[in-house]
């Protein structure tokens, strides 16, 4: 479900802090209920998506978008962080730099920045724009319980950043986000039934402690119900 931006803007997320120049396009629910801990459940499942299951529309479109990239040399080496715009860890305030930054994205280039008990902000940037994914667990009036918020704030690059972004709204807010937000409430449903079959030593997963960039952030600390046969939604099919 689609939210108003206040739903992001009125949260004292720690990702204010640092995106003072970024615009925030869009803030959705995640259907992912759940209760106050649950958070690293989220991510894992979040970091595990390949793509692998997106309906065949989307697959068009960011078969198109990938085609167009590689021929007009949008997403090349020097288009992205570290040469074209410098990481956002760079504007890290010193206790969020000292934590661990969690996990990358497996499916395409999202980085992690941070990652907190609540909060998990990635970033992609490449010619058309600087991109913020950021996933957070809020408290869930309808039920009294938690669930996933996701945002997506940009900075385009220039006059050709903006046009480009203008032009892809439709598709994304009418085709990518809501089939990419029901494979999420589809796959946590699926990990949710496997998740209450473990004993209760095993469903602990704090968030994780290690400073490894990968997935391995997450294998020893989330739940251990198989996913190969659980739709992996990425989460990543954004712009």
């Amino acid at each position: 479900m689609k939210l108003p931006k206040t739903a992001h803007t009125d949260r004292s997320w720690r990702i204010h802090e640092i995106t003072g120049d970024f615009r925030l396009e869009d803030v959705w629910a995640l259907p992912t209920p759940g209760g106050p801990d649950d958070f690293p459940r989220l991510v894992r499942q979040l970091a595990e998506g390949d793509g692998a299951h997106r309906s065949g529309i989307v697959r068009a479109l960011f078969a198109i978008r990938w085609k167009l990239g590689e021929l007009l040399g949008w997403d090349g080496p020097d288009c992205g962080l570290g040469s074209r715009v410098r990481t956002l860890r760079d504007r890290l305030p010193p206790d969020l730099r000292d934590m661990p930054a969690g996990p990358d994205l497996h499916a395409v280039p999202f980085t992690s920045v941070y990652l907190t008990h609540e909060e998990w902000a990635l970033e992609s940037a490449n010619r058309t724009v600087h991109a913020i994914l950021h996933i957070g667990w809020v408290p869930d009036e309808a039920t009294g319980g938690y669930r996933g918020q996701m945002a997506m704030l940009v900075k385009p690059n220039g006059v050709f950043g903006v046009i480009y972004l203008t032009a892809i709204a439709p598709f994304r807010r009418l085709i990518v986000w809501p089939s990419m937000i029901r494979m999420i409430g589809r796959d946590w449903q699926y990990r949710q039934r496997q998740f209450q079959k473990l004993p209760p030593h095993v469903r602990q997963h704090p968030v994780p402690n290690s400073k490894r960039r990968n997935n391995d952030d997450l294998a020893c600390h989330g739940t251990t119900a198989p996913t190969t046969e659980s739709p992996s939604p990425d989460c990543t099919e954004l712009f």
